[in-house]
């Protein structure tokens, strides 16, 4: 903001911008805001992030045998919107691997659960089937 914006704003706009710029930031020290919303300090000697120039990338390899190849080929031109001859010059310019999980289905199974009964001499035993984990 300039000094000719300033010369159109009100005097009640002018002390409530001076007010505001009097006010210090809330920090987590100062208002009831949580750490993890303070801006960091940049160090003065702060390298930026990132690979280094001449430095190898390391991509993951394409799938050597893929279930299917899909071409992606333009289907006008970007500039006149015009369509391409069927002679046209193409160039490979980009290639990924395009992996599609199948949905997860769930398995539900019965279990049925019996009871056998067994004779030991004048007494019957009843025996529970107990359930497989």
């Amino acid at each position: 903001m300039d000094r000719k914006d300033l010369r159109h704003l009100t005097k009640k706009q002018l002390v409530e911008l001076a007010l505001q710029l009097q006010r210090p930031d809330k920090t987590s020290r100062t208002s009831s805001k949580p750490p993890s919303t303070n801006r960091k300090q940049r160090r003065r000697n702060a390298r930026p992030g990132g690979a280094k120039p001449g430095h190898e990338p390391h991509n993951r390899r394409l799938a050597d045998v893929p279930d299917e190849v899909r071409d992606h080929l333009p289907g006008a031109c970007d500039r006149c919107g015009g369509a391409f001859a069927s002679d046209a010059a193409l160039a490979l310019i980009g290639a990924h691997d395009e992996i599609e999980i199948p949905p997860v289905r769930q398995a539900v199974w019965i279990s049925d659960r019996y009871s056998a009964q067994q004779k030991h001499g004048d007494r019957h035993q009843t025996c529970l089937a107990h359930l497989a984990r």
